[in-house]
C-alpha cells in the first residue's frame, strides 16, 4: 500500500509495525514541535491522519494536507477533530468505538473499587507501619448509573451488575429496548437515582458540563463519581467544590481539563482518586486499536465502507 500516514498519537508505538507491514509509511510526529513540521515540510505526501480525540485535527491543518483523504481516531472520542473542514474536503473520518472498551471498564471498576474500599490509602498507611482498619463502604449492591451506554458503558454495567450484583440505571439520548437496564430522561434524574455515577460519554460542545452542580448535588453526600471519558463533561468547580464542602463522598478520576496538569485543589482532597488517563491503555487494547485502524485504513483505499464512520 503506497499511502503515508501522519501519527499523532504516542501510545500505540509497539503496534505500529502492523501499519507498516502492510505496506504504509509512517511519519511519526508524536509532539507539537514534530506534527507542526511534519505538516509544514511534508504536507503534500499524507493521505491519512492517525490522532485521538484531545489531539484532534484543525481545520487549518487539513488545509495544509492536500492528499489527505481519511483521518483516523483511535479511542471513540473526536472532539479535536474538525469534522466541518473535514465534510467540506469529503474527508473520511474513523473513530476506535469499542476497540479498548474492555480496558476502559476494567480500569472504571478498578477505580470504583479502590475508591469506595479505600484502597490506596490503606496500603500507603501500612507501609508507613500504622495499622488504620477503617470501615468502608461495600460496592456489591450499590445503585449504579453510567452516563452513556455506548460499547464502553455497556462494559462498565456488565462488569458491575453480573460481578456486584449492581443494579444499572443509564442515561443516553435514547433509550434503548436492547438492555435490561432502567433509562432516566436526564443526568440530574440518573444521578438522583443512583449512589454511583460513572461517566462514560464523549466528550465534545454536545456533553460539556453535562455533570454539573445540580447534577452533582442531585447524586448527594454519600454519592461517588467516576470519570473514565472526557474531563469536559463534568464541571471540575463545581466537583472540587462538592468534594471540599462534604456534599459528594468522592471522586475518581483519569481525565483532568488541562492534562496533563491536574488541578492542585483535587490533588489535595483526601476523598479522590487520580490516574493520568490511562484507562484504555494496555498493551492488548493498543493491539486492538491499531489492527482497526488498519482494517479501516484497508477498507478506505480498496475503496470499500470503513468499519467505524464518524459523521458530521
Amino acid at each position: 500500500m503506497n499511502k503515508t500516514v501522519l501519527v499523532l498519537v504516542e501510545t500505540v508505538d509497539d503496534y505500529l509495525p502492523l501499519l507498516e507491514q502492510a505496506g504504509y509509511r509512517l511519519i511519526r510526529a508524536p509532539t507539537a514541535q514534530l506534527r507542526a513540521d511534519a505538516i509544514k515540510h511534508r504536507g503534500a505526501e499524507i493521505d491519512a491522519v492517525l490522532t485521538r480525540g484531545p489531539l484532534g485535527l484543525s481545520a487549518t491543518e487539513i488545509a495544509a494536507l492536500p492528499k489527505l483523504q481519511i483521518i483516523c481516531v483511535i479511542g471513540a472520542g473526536y472532539e479535536q477533530v474538525d469534522l466541518a473542514a473535514a465534510a467540506a474536503r469529503s474527508i473520511t473520518v474513523t473513530n476506535g468505538a469499542g476497540a479498548n472498551a474492555t480496558a476502559v471498564a476494567d480500569h472504571a471498576m478498578a477505580m470504583l473499587l479502590a475508591l469506595l474500599r479505600d484502597i490506596p490509602r490503606a496500603d500507603a498507611s501500612t507501609r508507613q507501619g500504622e495499622w488504620r482498619r477503617v470501615i468502608s463502604p461495600s460496592v456489591s449492591g450499590k445503585r449504579l448509573g453510567v452516563l452513556g451506554l455506548g460499547a464502553v458503558g455497556l462494559a462498565i454495567a456488565k462488569r458491575a451488575s453480573q460481578g456486584f450484583d449492581m443494579p444499572i440505571s443509564y442515561h443516553g439520548r435514547t433509550h434503548r429496548a436492547d438492555v435490561p437496564y432502567t433509562w432516566y430522561a436526564t443526568a440530574q434524574q440518573l444521578a438522583e437515582a443512583v449512589d454511583i455515577l460513572v461517566v462514560a460519554t464523549p466528550g465534545g460542545a454536545a456533553t460539556r458540563h453535562l455533570v454539573d452542580a445540580q447534577v452533582i448535588a442531585a447524586l448527594g453526600a454519600e454519592g461517588y463519581l467516576v470519570n473514565i471519558a472526557r474531563a469536559s463533561v463534568v464541571d471540575t468547580q463545581a466537583l472540587v467544590t462538592a468534594l471540599q464542602q462534604g456534599q459528594l463522598a468522592g471522586a475518581a478520576l483519569d481525565v483532568f481539563d488541562e492534562e496533563p496538569t491536574v488541578p492542585p485543589a483535587l490533588k489535595a482532597l483526601s476523598n479522590t482518586l487520580l490516574t493520568p488517563h490511562v484507562a484504555g491503555q494496555s498493551p492488548e487494547a493498543a493491539r486492538d486499536t491499531v489492527s482497526l485502524v488498519l482494517r479501516n485504513l484497508q477498507a478506505f483505499f480498496a475503496g470499500e465502507p470503513v468499519l467505524t464512520p464518524v459523521h458530521a
